[in-house]
């Protein structure tokens, strides 16, 4: 996954409208993790959009949170695969 450069904004909540099963949403997520989910979409050649419809579909929690976690568990196996090639 590429990193993405910290910035200033990247703490600030950046409102958002998805549509999720024909029904635009409102997400608010900090600027990190909108630029994270873009990469990882990137990555699976998916629309931000089909990501976020994804997770909404397997989620326990709110929308916001489980982007977050998802983002987090990414990176975190990301780091974990980067670890292995280097054994």
């Amino acid at each position: 996954m590429k990193e993405a450069p910290p910035t200033p904004d990247d703490e600030f909540l950046r409102k958002r409208s998805v549509v999720i099963a024909g029904h635009a949403t409102s997400i608010s997520l900090e600027d990190i993790f909108w630029h994270l989910l873009k990469d990882l979409a990137e990555q699976r050649e998916q629309s931000l959009a089909s990501l976020i419809t994804e997770i909404d579909s397997q989620r326990r929690v709110n929308l916001s949170s489980a982007l977050r976690v998802f983002v987090l568990k990414s990176v975190l196996a990301d780091k974990q695969g980067e670890r292995e090639d280097r054994l």
